[in-house]
């Protein structure tokens, strides 16, 4: 449980399971999957074999996640220049940047306190277009 937690809660899972369905890019799931990788060696000397089994919760959240935005991007015309999923990638790219000055050590930034801001960013921009028009 404790690392099936670990691998799924976290922006670069949400933001790289959105850009992989969105575009097909896999970057961002592949710098996920080998951090990810590397903790499970760590996490498998103190719980032992059960951290292989929280790659069915990952399958399933970060897979469900994928093929729902990529059903989402066949509604769009063009996914890699949507304003909306610009403004997403931007605030996702300010998540991970918090979470290198996390790593470093050079701030302390709440990185799951942007979280909403992945949902509020797409509304701002379609309530800016409704008042222009």
């Amino acid at each position: 449980m404790a690392a099936s937690l670990l691998f799924c809660v976290g922006p670069l899972a949400l933001l790289g399971s959105l850009d992989n369905g969105l575009t097909g890019d896999n970057r961002i799931l592949s710098i996920k999957a080998t951090m990810d990788g590397i903790a499970s060696l760590v996490l498998t000397s103190s719980y032992g074999i059960g951290v292989g089994f929280s790659t069915l919760s990952i399958l399933c959240y970060q897979g469900g996640l994928s093929l729902a935005a990529g059903v989402l991007a066949t509604s769009l015309s063009d996914p890699a220049s949507d304003p909306r999923l610009i403004l997403v990638s931007g605030v996702g790219g300010l998540m991970i940047m918090g979470i290198g000055f996390n790593l470093l050590e050079l701030a302390k930034i709440r990185v799951a306190s942007f979280l909403p801001a992945l949902a509020i960013a797409p509304l701002i921009y379609w309530l800016g277009t409704f008042l222009t028009n």
